[in-house]
């Protein structure tokens, strides 16, 4: 089988190249395709995996192209994760929302909406390549914000695209681990949206042990969502929230701390990855020592605005294991590609699945995956506080695609202001301009 990966000059490739290379692979890939319209990352991180190569004697046959057409043509599976704007336009996305005193942060809030707004072109434009090339292939994204894309490529490519994420899987196995000391876990309730969402109940021999491991401190203490959120809160919310509702739930303490940092994220990887493609394509003979020493300092970071000043490098070694984004997608094709009935959490269609959401929005939300396809597993009711945020970030979401597809300044505008984490409609104007002008693909998008 063939996969291509869309984005394949990305920092996180080789994490891919491992997972379908393992001697006990469940799918066996033997075409490798890296796409990328920047020839110089996919040189760097062509010369980590001819080094990973050697330790993996099933690894597929690999190459690199930056053209799109081939790269597409014959795919079975075709996996993205391409940043539009690369890493100086995140930093643009967080530095202007802060600059106006609002979360700066890639996915959530503004800076996710400028991100979304920018990239949605393009998407729609490979979607519509894909629908031509490869109209079997399953295309599975990664693309951010992960949850606005998907439903928008689902205008063009429907069923046969699928959004992942690592985050509430993640989250399942480290609370059935902490209960059970197994992370496998067939029946659980988790809903939401992508970045936003909660984990309701795990249940084990027929008994919900969720308000075991919320009772019990030292459990809990294990858990890092709710290390970041706090223990009473995840608590009083009866349930464990999706470590990125932490900027929710602590959009003060979120902005002052990223604020009062000498880098944000986007600044703190534009520098380290800039680095890092450097110095591969300089000493291509020792890419993958640098690449693997940079993914440690890139993973143990992760979320530092969240963790008390001077325990920012403070993750848990347990949270810096394998596992995350590669294993969800390798997990996947395998269940599609072999028939082997795997539970996962994944972005798709809503339907009737989550009460209160239209049927054509993408939720996040448990799934059975098998090779007739992806379906959805009922959940129970959402109601109160989770559907009202729910709701209100969908109908941003909604209003954003809109704004791309009409080419609507206004919608945009409208998207933003309405925003819950923006609060004025002048501070969503004045966002929106900034992106306008100072994020080439924001003003595209829009004109």
């Amino acid at each position: 089988m063939k996969l291509t990966i869309l984005g394949g000059g990305g920092f996180r490739v080789p994490q891919v190249f491992e997972a379908i290379s393992a001697d006990d692979v469940a799918v066996r890939i033997d075409e490798l395709v890296l796409y990328d319209t920047d020839a110089s990352r996919l040189g760097a991180i062509r010369a980590v995996l001819a080094q990973l190569e050697q330790g993996f004697p099933h690894a597929p046959r690999v190459t690199a192209t930056t053209d799109l057409d081939a790269a597409l043509t014959g795919a079975d599976f075709i996996f993205c994760a391409i940043r539009v704007g690369g890493a100086q336009g995140r930093t643009f996305d967080e530095r202007i929302a802060l600059g106006l005193g609002v979360l700066g942060q890639e996915t959530t809030g503004p800076g996710g909406l400028a991100y979304a707004i920018r990239t949605l072109p393009v998407m729609l434009e490979i979607a519509e390549r894909v629908r031509v090339l490869a109209p079997e292939a399953w295309f599975i994204n990664f693309t951010n914000p992960a949850g606005i894309v998907t439903e928008g490529l689902r205008q063009v490519l429907r069923d046969r695209v699928v959004g992942i994420c690592d985050t509430p899987i993640g989250l399942m196995r480290r609370a059935a681990l902490a209960v059970t000391g197994s992370a496998t876990v067939h029946t659980f309730d988790y809903v939401g949206l992508n970045h936003l969402g909660w984990l309701r109940s795990l249940e084990i021999d027929g008994r919900d042990r969720l308000p075991d491991l919320l009772a019990d401190t030292s459990l809990l203490h294990g858990i890092e969502e709710a290390r970041l959120m706090g223990l009473d809160w995840v608590r009083a919310l009866e349930a464990l929230p999706n470590e990125y509702l932490y900027y929710y739930y602590y959009n003060r303490e979120a902005v002052q701390r990223i604020r009062a940092s000498e880098a944000t994220r986007g600044e703190f990887l534009l520098r380290q990855q800039a680095s890092f493609y450097q110095r591969a394509a300089g000493e291509p003979a020792h890419a993958l020592e640098l690449w693997e020493k940079t993914k440690y300092e890139r993973e143990a970071t992760y979320m530092a605005e969240g963790r008390p000043k001077g325990q920012e490098h403070a993750r848990e070694e347990s949270d810096l294991e394998d596992g995350g984004y590669q294993q969800v997608a390798l997990n996947l094709m395998a269940a599609l590609a072999a028939g082997n009935p795997s539970t996962m959490i994944l972005n798709v269609r809503n339907g009737e699945t989550v009460n209160g959401l239209p049927p054509e929005s993408v939720v996040e939300v448990p799934c059975t995956v098998d090779a007739a396809g992806i379906h959805p597993h009922r959940i129970a009711p959402v109601d109160g506080h989770m559907l009202g945020l729910m709701q209100s970030v969908k109908a941003v979401e909604q209003l954003t695609i809109e704004a791309v597809v009409n080419h609507s300044a206004t919608l945009a505008w409208k998207a933003i202001a309405l925003h819950p984490l923006v609060d004025s409609v002048e501070v969503g104007r004045d966002l929106l301009e900034r992106y306008r002008q100072g994020i080439p693909g924001v003003g595209a998008a829009l004109d």
